[in-house]
């Protein structure tokens, strides 16, 4: 019997003879006109139950609304590979990288959770993606993060940079995963919306990929993992689909808490329950939880479900059926599995310690049906939730202050000139935020455990080994650059794209497919809409063209405080393979007396760069020149000079340029170098021009190195060569000889390169 003070249960038939009974869809993030679709679809008001699964399915963050118009371009532009077994789609894409094994990788955002309860907020992003490459059927065996902040040293970041890195650190090293490498950005765009992009790479054989499915009549399906709590209830439409704001506090309740040990022993029996081929289908619970869950397998599925929504085990008694149904409580798995196979599922599930418990069944009715003590409280078709959400054509045009954004270029703005100038300058830029080291983060992180990383951070990418025997292994690098996609979006989403590409070729592996994260204010402006369509429309051209397709990814909306949007932000992760990771080139500059090569093409490009954007604030122009074509040249010398084994070192050349560059190679190997500038010195130093790197070339290779530039069309340029204890800098005088400008003790570099975060973050 009912308890009196309890509300009355919303079933079915109560839905079906109350039409005119308010529903709250308002305040669940529906639109007037989503809920009458509902109504249409189910020839009735929804119950309760039934309107908290379309309101966080429907929603931005689940169904893609707003942005799956465009998003179908990856598909359509898809280049035609044999790498590619899973596609977009599925929880995450699975590549072919050879000799039987498969990898599949990912990058999410959690914004705004991480914004609101930064440890709990970043460490669940962390877990979340987790469990999406666990859903596979792979092994997580490496994290990366991308992180962007407002003004280093604002209030607001010294609250929200130290929480975020914990609670990565604390989930990923509880785990036992390395994090291999990522990125960490300051800019005032950011302040009061951070962004916290995760991405997992898990490794697997071939016949061992699982899929979000839920076929045959009479399979069980099994609920197993944490608990399901209060915490996250509503997190999809709350939290990540509407626009962020000051009373984003009072929305703590919407964001997870994770048990980082929990998913620990998650793996390990998902795992042994893949090995003994025990399930059918599987999904993660993430955003919408249950009811993303329990619409998606069995949308893929025979197309049926039958869900006792009373058998899912709460940490909290009191919840109704519509906040469990919406609860995004961490660390929980749905299985599909054969009746003869339940009992040893069980098992398996008790020995890791594991809860496990059998809430439903496949059915071929085509309906998604729940029950709460007895009674229907769901009757749904599930694609109508899963799959056939609303679908908007947003309204988009320029912003209204492009013309004048990109007419007020840096060639108006004072260069350094002088020798002293051009030092100061090095130094500037070697310290400043986003330039100077991230150790202070890093640090944080466990990035050997396993034993399989062979690189990662402060290294252009992070390199995995994933066959012991022939030395097979992974490349992977995650980038972006707001203030480029802020100045042209086509080709801000390009430049982020090359960067990625040539990071992963600068330590010897050939690119191979990409997943991204892209990071948008609202796409009920205009102005933002048409840096969206811009910028996919020019990532999914440039992945055509080099080849690497789009696996898989995460849009993220409503990044923005009040009316101000932040800079669009496309974060592109690589994937690249490298056959032996013996082979792998590092960016230090470690052996004396080798050759130092830049390989590509200078120009004058200041447009968006940390010059302009460290020195004066400014941001104005056109960001670089894309130049793809240059970029395959580039990455087929560097493939093949690793595999060759001529170079020492390797790094590419991106923000803050060759200045940069050399700052970074000679700390992490702690030689020095001698530098014979080719042209103006200031750009020289300072250009951010694209298809680049510099290189140390082993004595005796530098022929070698120079057939392989002519033969791929890469001009060559000497610069000088490693050795000393300092970086000495000299242009060509008016004779053509070299005269020294300045030099800078390497410890002088390391005080200035390494001290600036963790003073800000340490305030």
């Amino acid at each position: 019997m009912t308890p009196p003070d309890e509300p009355v249960t919303d079933t079915v038939e109560i839905a079906a003879a109350t039409p005119d009974r308010p529903q709250p869809y308002a305040e669940l993030g529906m639109k007037e006109e989503e809920y009458r679709r509902v109504r249409e679809i189910l020839g009735r008001r929804p119950t309760s139950a039934e309107l908290a699964i379309y309101s966080v399915m429907w929603s931005e963050h689940c169904s893609y609304k707003s942005s799956k118009v465009h998003l179908r371009q990856f598909g359509e532009k898809a280049p035609e590979t044999d790498a590619l077994l899973v596609g977009m789609g599925e929880n995450a894409g699975v590549v072919d990288i050879g000799r039987g094994w498969a990898v599949t990788f990912k990058v999410e955002s959690h914004n705004h959770p991480s914004y609101v309860e930064p440890y709990q907020g970043a460490a669940t992003g962390v877990g979340g993606i987790v469990r999406d490459i666990m859903s596979m059927g792979a092994r997580p065996v490496a994290v990366m993060d991308s992180l962007r902040f407002g003004p280093a040293d604002a209030p607001d970041t010294q609250r929200v940079l130290p929480g975020v890195v914990a609670g990565i650190g604390g989930y990923g090293n509880s785990l036992g995963l390395p994090n291999i490498g990522g990125e960490t950005v300051f800019d005032p765009c950011y302040a009061q919306n951070p962004l916290v992009n995760a991405l997992c790479v898990g490794v697997m054989r071939h016949e061992d990929i699982k899929r979000a499915v839920a076929p045959g009549p009479g399979n069980r399906v099994i609920l197993f993992g944490a608990g399901t709590g209060p915490d996250g209830i509503g997190g999809a439409s709350v939290l990540a689909s509407a626009t962020f704001d000051e009373e984003s506090q009072a929305k703590r309740p919407s964001v997870q808490v994770g048990d980082p040990f929990m998913e620990k022993l998650l793996i390990e029996c998902c795992q042994e329950l893949f090995r003994e081929d025990l399930v059918v289908g599987i999904q993660d619970l993430g955003a919408a939880g249950v009811s993303c869950a329990t619409t998606e397998l069995a949308a893929a599925g025979t197309g049926g479900m039958h869900i006792e929504l009373d058998s899912v085990p709460l940490r909290d008694a009191t919840l109704r059926p519509e906040e469990i149904l919406m609860s995004e409580s961490q660390e929980r798995m749905m299985a599909v599995v054969e009746p003869a196979k339940v009992d040893r599922f069980l098992e398996i599930c008790a020995k890791w310690e594991i809860p496990a418990t059998v809430i439903g069944a496949v059915t071929d009715t085509g309906r998604l049906v729940m029950t709460w003590r007895g009674e229907k409280i769901v009757d749904i078709p599930p694609g109508t939730a899963a799959d056939e959400g609303p679908v908007y054509h947003r309204p988009y045009e320029p912003p209204a202050d492009l013309a004048a954004l990109q007419s007020d270029t840096p060639g108006r703005l004072t260069r350094p000139t002088t020798a002293d100038e051009l030092r100061r300058t090095v130094l500037w830029l070697a310290g400043s935020p986003n330039l100077a080291s991230k150790t202070w983060v890093t640090s944080q992180y466990d990035r050997y455990v396993l034993g399989n990383t062979v690189l990662a951070m402060p290294e252009d990418a992070g390199v995995l080994r994933v066959d012991d025997e022939s030395g097979l292994g992974i490349a992977l690098s995650l980038d972006g650059n707001g203030r480029y996609t802020r100045l042209d979006p086509y080709s801000g989403a390009q430049l982020a794209l090359s960067e990625a590409y040539r990071n992963v070729a600068a330590t010897g592996a050939r690119p191979l497919a990409v997943t991204n994260c892209l990071n948008f204010g609202s796409p009920e402006d205009p102005g933002v809409m048409w840096q969206f369509a811009r910028a996919v429309e020019g990532l999914a051209d440039a992945c055509r063209y080099l080849g690497t397709p789009v696996t898989g990814g995460n849009v993220s909306f409503y990044n923005q405080t009040g009316t101000t949007p932040i800079n669009p932000t496309p974060v592109v992760g690589v994937l690249g393979v490298h056959d032996d990771v013996r082979r792998r080139v590092g960016i230090a500059f470690s052996s004396e007396g080798a050759t130092l090569a830049l390989l590509g093409q200078t120009r004058e490009e200041f447009g968006g760069s940390e010059w302009a954007h460290v020195v004066y604030g400014h941001l104005g122009g056109l960001p670089p020149k894309v130049d793809l074509p240059a970029e395959v040249a580039l990455a087929s010398v560097l493939v093949a000079a690793a595999r060759e084994g001529l170079l020492a070192a390797a790094h590419d050349l991106s923000d803050g340029g060759l200045s940069q560059a050399l700052v970074e190679s000679c700390l992490r190997g702690g030689l020095g170098a001698q530098i014979t500038l080719p042209g103006d010195p200031f750009v020289s130093l300072f250009s951010e021009s694209v298809a680049r790197a510099v290189v140390a070339v082993r004595p005796g290779s530098e022929g070698r190195l120079a057939a392989l530039c002519e033969a791929a069309g890469v001009p060559v340029t000497q610069l000088g060569v490693t050795g000393g204890d300092a970086l000495h800098i000299s242009a060509r005088g008016a004779d053509g000889q070299p005269q020294e400008l300045f030099s800078i003790p390497l410890a002088e570099l390391r005080e200035t390169h390494e001290h600036i975060v963790p003073s800000y973050a340490n305030d």
